[in-house]
């Protein structure tokens, strides 16, 4: 019952990890469309399935442990050689399959990732710069310390709506 355990579960982190390829791509439209506003939300909807893809994984250790004993290959070995020391029959094209899978997954997800976080730096980049360029003098110090242009000094911050 061990392989067909450790194949459901496969199976699941698998549509998880579907699942974050579109939450990256959800947060990467709304990157690229300015929408700022609902990042938040993407984000923590990222951050939920990368939770939920954790507790999958530490299940996989465990049963790919459990079916490790029960077809006599090392306790710790990984998905990849359990593959290769799966007995005779469907299962070792089984879990090649997943595993496939499952690369092609975490590769679309790191290039996703990757794309997100030059959209992030550049949105940040470009909030710098807006806010340098709305009081450009705010750098500048004078011979006293204080910031600005001398002697309008009262202009500088002003908080009258």
């Amino acid at each position: 019952m061990g392989a067909h355990e450790l194949s459901a579960m496969l199976w699941h982190e698998r549509e998880l990890l579907e699942l974050l390829v579109f939450k990256l791509e959800e947060e990467q439209l709304l990157l690229t469309a300015g929408k700022s506003r609902w990042l938040q939300h993407a984000t923590r909807e990222v951050e939920q399935v990368l939770e939920r893809l954790r507790d999958a994984g530490l299940a996989r250790t465990v049963e790919v442990a459990l079916l490790a004993r029960e077809w006599g290959t090392p306790e710790g070995a990984t998905l990849r050689e359990l593959t290769d020391q799966a007995p005779d029959g469907p299962w070792g094209d089984i879990f090649k399959g997943h595993l496939q899978a499952l690369t092609q997954l975490t590769l679309q997800i790191r290039e996703l990732r990757d794309v997100n976080e030059k959209f992030l730096r550049a949105a940040a980049r470009s909030t710098q710069e807006t806010l340098a360029n709305f009081n450009p003098d705010a750098g500048t110090y004078d011979s006293h310390g204080t910031a600005g242009v001398p002697g309008n000094r009262s202009q500088l911050f002003d908080t009258t709506i």
